[in-house]
């Protein structure tokens, strides 16, 4: 593929929801611009974007693709991206990397999650946006329904750049609204007709709307269009591409992801009318919204020193990582030295490559505005800055939103447990929303990700691509112990059994502490009662015999052990002895301190559709929530603010999808420790028993 300018180059995400036919459409761009000799399908699971073998099982896309094709003199670098929300990672770090999205839709009146989801993104990075209403030919398509709901929800900025020709099964082609012409067929075999005389009427309404939008686009072509002047093909295009730049105007195409109708006069929208990274969408002060810090990024100048994100990375077991970027500035040649200005590192750049779906074309010199890869970096992560070896602007990083599901897994075979952790650190490394860690509290290995299909996905990928297996199980609740009153208590450790015995003996004083404070240890021993090298051992005794708890098998914070007096033997005492005196110690002075178990409570945010709060306030009172307040975040959405029990929120993520058909989301953190009520701590110190009676009997 050859080298592109800057201003001939269109960086151009496909999004939407799960299954309303990205994929598919992109089999067809591909084709009608002789990037591929066949359309591949979703069903036989040789589409160009969905290679993965799970992507193949599984029928849907689970993470993006880039897939460049030459059209007219231009290179529009088209980036396929996963439409279910558990993938929203994905939709952040791909916003980072292009100027547009194409916004796919079905022909009907309700819009999906995926989309409004894409949309708000889209207006979140300042990105140009374009919709594509697909399933025309489908029976029950309603054209007229969609654009209703479309006006509706997103003003008069949507604007009709085509209309189909025929409905349903009738749809037969495309009519171009700026060209005022007809294009019937499908991929390469278009043909171009007049507007039949039974259209002619519309299509001059139609284009009288978007001639509105084109001239207030451009305040010379306002004035020209106000005095009565006929705009040409042209200014009407350039009019329309200044409106999606600025945000004003969101063009409207039409056509069939299935059959290949419209594809061809959607790649010709794309390079008239979706803005080039040198166009790039700017914010209120003009800046363009790929920021670094306080610095905007210049426009594309090849001879300024190198500025590029790394936007997607993956884990490849026999190609090793590949490195996904997006260059901004100056430009990458095979065998260049560069640096990682987030890690400080250098990188030497010797695998380039312009990447293809899963096969790749080998690349020496990749200019401004344009997206390669790099294979074999050795510290290079999703987010990073990769710049000239004395540059240091470092662009902003992606924001990921936060995880919000967490499961357990354990390993299957000791070979497994033994290369889990290597698999799960490369998983993070792909997937910015995916964590894992060791809950040392509940000894559980924990990972978290944005959903159930999300976890799902990552637990296969675990199986498939690096051969672990791992069985599931409930992630527990990191509950915690911790005392009301103040005691005081010996702790006497004495054995004699021939020859050299041990001796140990203590008097501690136990007293609470404030919420979040720890564990204070002091000694207050006086006049040698107990020498000062025993002192550790009695220390290390109490904070062992704390991980275990005293209640219920938790482990013990928040409160003051002073050790003040004691006694010991010339020959028998030693550390041991001491060790077992403070274990003794701290569980008599635990009993009479008024012990209690803790519950961590997290800090909720949930936004949802104003008609939706009464249902979700009401399931967040079930759960013991206790509500901080709300706010209106934008208009006919809320913001309810909640402190929640952790253990009532294990399940939230699939409930809140239940209750608000998916379109409520929620951020979490954790917040502090609070008393369990009674009840719950009845319940977990009868499980411990029971547990612990079962324990002794097996042995």
């Amino acid at each position: 593929m050859q080298r592109y300018s800057p201003d001939n180059i269109r960086n151009v995400a496909v999004v939407g929801h799960g299954s309303c036919g990205k994929t598919m459409l992109i089999e067809h761009m591909l084709y009608t611009a002789n990037a591929t000799d066949r359309v591949g399908s979703v069903e036989a699971g040789n589409t160009q974007s969905d290679f993965d073998p799970l992507e193949i099982r599984r029928k849907i896309s689970l993470s993006s693709s880039v897939l460049p094709l030459e059209w007219h003199g231009c290179k529009i670098n088209l980036i396929d991206v996963p439409g279910y929300p558990d993938f929203i990672g994905e939709l952040h770090c791909v916003a980072r990397a292009v100027e547009s999205f194409i916004l796919v839709c079905e022909a009907k009146r309700d819009l999906d999650v995926g989309f409004e989801l894409a949309w708000e993104i889209a207006e979140q990075y300042g990105l140009a946006r374009c919709i594509f209403v697909n399933k025309l030919e489908r029976d029950n398509a309603d054209y007229e329904g969609l654009i209703e709901t479309l006006h509706a929800r997103y003003g008069r900025s949507v604007v009709g750049v085509q209309i189909p020709i025929g409905h349903q099964a009738a749809f037969s082609g495309v009519l171009d609204l700026p060209r005022m012409k007809v294009y019937k067929g499908k991929d390469r075999g278009v043909e171009i007709e007049d507007i039949p005389s039974g259209y002619q009427e519309e299509a001059e309404y139609r284009r009288e709307k978007m001639m509105d939008a084109a001239a207030e686009g451009d305040d010379e072509l306002a004035l020209k269009y106000l005095d009565g002047e006929e705009l040409s093909e042209d200014e009407v295009e350039h009019g329309l591409l200044v409106g999606v730049e600025r945000g004003r105007v969101v063009p409207l195409t039409v056509g069939s992801a299935m059959s290949g109708i419209g594809v061809a006069t959607l790649l010709d929208r794309i390079i008239k009318e979706l803005p080039s990274p040198v166009e790039a969408p700017k914010d209120s002060n003009g800046m363009s919204v790929h920021k670094s810090g306080a610095e905007a990024v210049a426009a594309n100048d090849e001879k300024a020193p190198l500025s590029s994100l790394c936007f997607k990375t993956t884990a490849d077991p026999f190609v090793g990582k590949i490195n996904y970027l997006r260059v901004f500035n100056g430009a990458i040649r095979v065998d260049d030295m560069v640096s990682n200005v987030n890690r400080e590192n250098d990188e030497r750049l010797h695998n380039l490559f312009y990447p293809h779906g899963k096969t790749q074309e080998p690349a020496t010199h990749v200019g401004p505005g344009d997206i390669c890869a790099v294979a074999k970096l050795t510290n290079t992560h999703t987010g990073d800055t990769l710049a000239g070896p004395k540059s240091k602007m470092l662009l902003a990083p992606i924001e990921m939103p936060e995880p919000v599901y967490r499961i357990a897994i354990s390993p299957k075979t000791k070979a497994d447990e033994d290369k889990l952790p290597t698999a799960l650190e490369k998983l993070m490394d792909e997937d910015p929303t995916f964590r894992a860690y060791r809950d040392s509290s509940a000894h559980q290995e924990i990972i978290e990700g944005m959903g159930d299909i999300h976890l799902d996905t990552l637990i296969e990928r675990l199986k498939a691509k690096f051969g672990v297996s791992v069985t599931l199980e409930e992630a527990r609740v990191p509950y915690k112990e911790t005392i009301r009153g103040k005691s005081k208590a010996q702790g006497r450790h004495k054995r004699q059994s021939g020859g050299k015995g041990q001796f140990g003996d203590c008097w501690i004083e136990l007293e609470p502490l404030g919420r979040g404070e720890g564990f204070v240890f002091e000694n207050k021993v006086v006049g040698g009662a107990i020498p000062k090298n025993f002192i550790p051992a009695i220390e290390k005794g109490i904070r062992e015999t704390m991980e275990h708890g005293f209640v219920a098998g938790f482990p013990a914070m928040d409160f003051k052990v002073t050790v003040i007096d004691g006694s010991y033997h010339d020959v028998d005492s030693n550390e041991m002895a001491f060790k077992m005196a403070g274990a003794i110690a701290i569980k008599a002075a635990m009993e009479s301190s008024d012990p209690v178990i803790l519950e961590p409570i997290i800090e909720v945010e949930v936004d949802v559709s104003d008609e939706q709060v009464g249902d979700v306030v009401g399931d967040l009172n079930g759960r013991r929530g206790q509500l901080l307040g709300m706010d209106q975040v934008s208009n006919g959405k809320s913001r309810i603010r909640a402190m929640v029990p952790m253990a009532n929120m294990t399940r939230y993520a699939l409930d809140l999808r239940s209750i608000t058909k998916g379109r409520g989301r929620f951020r979490q953190h954790f917040a502090h420790y609070a008393e369990l009520p009674y009840p719950e701590q009845q319940a977990l110190v009868a499980a411990f028993e029971k547990q612990r009676l079962d324990h002794e009997a097996h042995h």
